[in-house]
């Protein structure tokens, strides 16, 4: 028999998600405000669903990946949401990246509504979404670590249990924020390396043979040309949005200042990817930060604004 999951949020990584989970033989319903978004689910072989309520009535699993912990709560605590309507013994599992309150206290009404529910955010960006390679970070008891592993297993290649509810969001949100900062201190690398007379190529090709290498050189070069999946090589057309990094950098300094550390580099990072929002970049890729640091940015706002 097909286990059914339904799948709220179908965007730039839910749409790849559903992808893989109908290749690896399951029955996908799915919801999402966006009418396209619906219809490139039904060009997957899924079902698209006008609410919440019809997309989980029947299923096994219901996984989401929404924006915000505002969006979380209102997807699972809302009057059409998912714990008023998901069939007893369903499990639940949000991908999401939001703030760890939101997880835990969406977790608490899960359980309390007699839910088994993870909190799961996702490494790997878009490129992982599509190459069916992203990692798991799981918040949440044992049993429902255990009982989330099947359909994430169509999704991903690595699966860490974090700890409690809530410790997923907790570990995600020190990886984005240091993902965050790699992208700012290797786009001025960059700059400078340009300026001394370096070519972007060499560049790539020793660094990330020597000490300073990272993921955002190696897999997310932002600077077109030495890695051609990047989104810089397809004129940062998101993978990550600039938005939806500084939400993220956002959450590590609430998180910071909550639990009294310092995080200096963090913030400033964040103030950054806080002007490329700003200056109306927001839903280009958040590697586009390179630009912003290099000069280019502005200049080529400049240049618009003149033709």
């Amino acid at each position: 028999m097909l286990q059914k999951i339904a799948f709220i949020g179908l965007g730039n990584m839910g749409h790849p998600m559903c992808t893989h989970l109908a290749r690896n033989g399951f029955s996908v319903s799915g919801y999402d405000i966006s009418p396209e978004a619906l219809s490139r689910l039904k060009q997957i072989g899924g079902t698209p669903c006008t609410s919440i309520a019809e997309a989980v009535r029947d299923a096994d699993y219901v996984i989401s990946m929404v924006p915000t912990g505002r969006h979380v709560r209102e997807v699972y605590e809302g009057s059409e949401g998912v714990l008023k309507h998901a069939r007893p013994g369903a499990m639940l599992i949000d991908c999401s990246t939001v703030d760890i309150e939101s997880a835990r206290a969406v977790n608490a009404a899960a359980v309390a509504a007699n839910f088994e529910m993870v909190d799961a955010p996702v490494s790997g960006a878009q490129p992982a979404a599509i190459a069916g390679r992203l990692i798991f970070m799981i918040g949440g008891t044992e049993e429902g670590y255990n009982r989330a592993i099947p359909p994430l297993k169509a999704m991903g290649h690595t699966f860490v249990h974090i700890g409690p509810a809530g410790c997923g969001q907790a570990m995600k949100i020190c990886n984005n924020m240091m993902t965050g900062m790699s992208m700012v201190a290797i786009s001025e690398v960059l700059t400078l390396a340009e300026r001394l007379g370096l070519d972007h190529q060499t560049v790539y090709d020793v660094v990330t043979k020597g000490s300073g290498n990272c993921w955002a050189l190696q897999a997310y070069c932002p600077v077109p040309g030495p890695v051609p999946t990047s989104p810089s090589s397809n004129d940062y057309a998101p993978g990550f949005s600039a938005e939806m990094m500084l939400k993220d950098m956002r959450l590590s300094q609430q998180a910071a200042a909550s639990s009294s550390a310092a995080t200096p580099l963090a913030g400033a990072a964040t103030a950054f990817y806080q002007m490329l929002v700003a200056g109306g970049h927001a839903n280009r890729d958040f590697s586009i930060v390179y630009k912003l640091i290099s000069g280019r940015l502005s200049s080529e706002t400049l240049k618009k604004e003149v033709t």
